[in-house]
């Protein structure tokens, strides 16, 4: 029987377990993140030492699969390496497998995170389509956007949360997604608030996804839909996205919510 020392995060309703000492694996992701045999989450990280940037992690998803990048999870992240002094210091780069991300934790406690350029191009998203911007998948139209992880957006004046349950596995799996995708159903309300329900790659339905505000909010501004700064509505909370033409700022909250032992047999 194994001690594993950890830290259960969310950020807006999306759920993760940090682990203090041990590596993060695929196994330990499928039994520690599962909702009934194990403590339950949407991912498991594990922070990591690096030569090129402050700190570098370990992520997988629910599923036990590889994840390059995670919005409300990089806040979460942050915020753990800042509290237990694997960093010292609010603003530092953390190394992930969608690049160098720097996190900002802010004096209210939030976290502002620099996420870098979208990617646009169709091969390096990837999708198969030479119109990334204005594609038709599953009988809608649809963008494709990537945040270091690929994302498929649809704006819809419908039931969102109902499409993402419905459609998103659907899309998520579509061949055009040689590497799956994550799906968002966005709503406008205005040109500076909308509200988002996305079917994760890898873990489903989540009450909230940072990577898919940034790359809707990205496809909403070049569509000429939204202003530069928006107000992303998910059903755990709300952010603020930012995009000057180069890169993407996501600020939100990242609480704590338990640590403990878990007890595995391996």
């Amino acid at each position: 029987m194994k001690t594993i020392k950890f830290e259960k995060w969310q950020g807006l309703g999306n759920d993760f377990i940090i682990l203090k000492e041990e590596k993060a694996t695929p196994k330990l992701a499928k039994i520690m993140c599962d909702r009934n045999f194990g403590i339950g989450a949407d991912g498991l990280f594990s922070p990591v030492k690096t030569e090129d940037t402050d700190i570098g992690w370990d992520f997988y998803n629910s599923d036990g699969s590889i994840a390059q990048m995670c919005g409300n999870g990089i806040r979460c992240f942050a915020k753990f390496a800042r509290e237990n002094n694997f960093v010292n210091k609010d603003e530092f780069s953390v190394k992930t497998l969608a690049g160098t991300i720097i996190p900002k934790i802010l004096p209210d406690g939030r976290v502002q995170v620099n996420m870098g350029k979208p990617i646009l191009e169709a091969q390096k998203i990837p999708v198969n389509t030479d119109t990334p911007q204005e594609f038709e998948i599953e009988g809608f139209r649809a963008s494709a956007v990537s945040m270091g992880n690929p994302h498929c957006i649809i704006f819809t004046q419908d039931d969102s949360r109902k499409l993402a349950r419905e459609i998103g596995p659907k899309i998520e799996s579509h061949k055009l997604f040689p590497e799956k995708t994550n799906v968002e159903f966005v709503k406008i309300e205005n040109p500076s608030k909308i509200r988002l329900d996305v079917y994760e790659r890898g873990c489903g339905i989540t009450l909230a996804c940072g990577t898919g505000a940034c790359a809707a909010t990205v496809a909403g501004i070049l569509k000429g839909l939204l202003d530069n700064t928006v107000k992303v509505e998910l059903p755990g909370g709300e952010l603020t996205i930012e995009y000057n033409g180069e890169n993407v700022y996501m600020t939100g909250a990242a609480t704590k919510v338990f640590e403990g032992e878990f007890y595995c047999q391996q």
